[in-house]
């Protein structure tokens, strides 16, 4: 009756163990994709040049974050396969931590980058009072470039819309309109530049909620596989005696 107790706890272990090892595997995929996207978000010239245009550079915050906590946890995963395989209970509580931390920053991380990347969030209003200044100086040649430039390739016109310029009275510049149908734009490029915003950062929120909720699954795991190593011991302890 012992030994079928053994072989069924034994089988459980290595169940518990083998799964482990395979998530830990999907969870160091999910972290490597996170750090080449976050990475060339951040690396990206033009979008680089756009948000320090535009004083938007808060943008950056939950990438820094997301940027290191993707490095952790590639990291980790060796650590958490390693402490699997060899069923060392310290090495496991030591994972469980570094899972609990990871949670926690992916989290922050997601949440601050969408605070700075989505429509009625904190992004707009930076971009509300960039654009702006630029509408309301754009007979001086820099202004008139960074409107050309955001107009033309967004497909907006103004901060809220053409009537910005319009309440200035001032006339609308060319890039306002649709270079084809020769129609003004009616979207502003507030709304226009966070739904560009938005599609950029959507990817990498979501694989970061992944990674998070694969950081929950494994933290609970490997504190099931350490309870039944310390199970065994236990048995093992009693048959000796």
């Amino acid at each position: 009756m012992a030994t079928t107790t053994e072989n069924s706890l034994e089988k459980q272990i290595g169940c518990i163990k083998y799964t482990l090892f395979c998530f830990n595997i999907i969870a160091w995929m999910l972290a490597t994709s996170l750090f080449a996207l976050t990475v060339w978000l951040r690396a990206e010239p033009g979008f680089n040049e756009w948000l320090k245009i535009l004083e938007a550079e808060s943008f950056y915050i939950g990438v820094y974050i997301l940027i290191g906590i993707s490095i952790i946890m590639m990291a980790v995963s060796f650590l958490g396969c390693l402490s699997a395989l060899m069923e060392n209970t310290l090495a496991l509580f030591v994972f469980i931590g570094t899972q609990i931390f990871g949670f926690i920053a992916t989290i922050a991380g997601s949440a601050l980058l969408l605070e700075y990347s989505t429509m009625h969030s904190s992004l707009q209003p930076l971009l509300q009072v960039s654009i702006s200044r630029f509408v309301s100086s754009s007979e001086t040649p820099y202004s008139s470039y960074v409107l050309n430039m955001i107009q033309e390739n967004i497909g907006c016109c103004g901060a809220s819309g053409p009537w910005d310029y319009l309440n200035l009275r001032q006339p609308l510049p060319s890039s306002c309109r649709d270079a084809v149908s020769g129609n003004c734009f009616f979207n502003g490029c507030v709304d226009e530049l966070t739904w560009f915003f938005e599609g950029k950062s959507t990817w990498i929120v979501a694989i970061a909620l992944a990674l998070g909720m694969l950081n929950v699954i494994c933290g609970v795991m490997s504190l099931a596989l350490v309870q039944a190593v310390k199970k065994e011991e236990e048995e093992v302890q009693a048959y000796r005696r």
